[in-house]
């Protein structure tokens, strides 16, 4: 597994994948459509002009397998260093542990207080983020009627 910088040349990949990615969240959220068929992300933009963001690709061997990012702007007034904003592995790579392996690179590589949230309705991202993050013996906080947000030191 290896996390590659999104540099600003690769903003269109980015912007493509991050749409696919929030069709999928549709399951969940009720995002809608703007005129050009594109899920709004009013953030995106800012992954390329703000330092306290990073995104990342996600490649297996030489396979794009999916894509991460993160910014320090914790959710809650906790203290909170990182916060992981989107993470997703592709459906063709899934239950490889792909993800397991990309989040604890993640993890490993910035040190710190991490917030993680997920949705409720999303049982594999909710098994998924509760099975990383029981290693770092996480706190878990109710952020309203579906999303749960986990709380942790890398």
């Amino acid at each position: 597994m290896e996390l590659v910088d999104v540099r600003p040349e690769d903003r269109e990949l980015l912007w493509n994948i991050t749409q696919k990615y929030l069709y999928e969240m549709t399951y969940f959220y009720d995002d809608k459509m703007d005129a050009h068929g594109n899920i709004e992300y009013e953030y995106f933009d800012a992954y390329f002009t703000e330092p306290e963001r990073k995104a990342f690709f996600l490649y297996e061997e030489k396979d794009l397998v999916g894509f991460a990012m993160m910014r320090s702007y914790p959710y809650t007034e906790v203290e909170t260093h990182l916060v992981l904003t989107e993470f997703t592995v592709f459906p063709m790579y899934r239950r490889k542990h792909l993800a397991k392996k990309a989040a604890e690179m993640i993890f490993d590589r910035f040190k710190g207080v991490w917030e993680v949230k997920y949705n409720e309705q999303n049982a594999a991202g909710k098994a998924l983020w509760n099975q990383l993050a029981e290693k770092y013996h996480p706190d878990k906080t109710s952020l309203n009627e579906t999303e749960t947000l986990l709380t942790f030191s890398s």
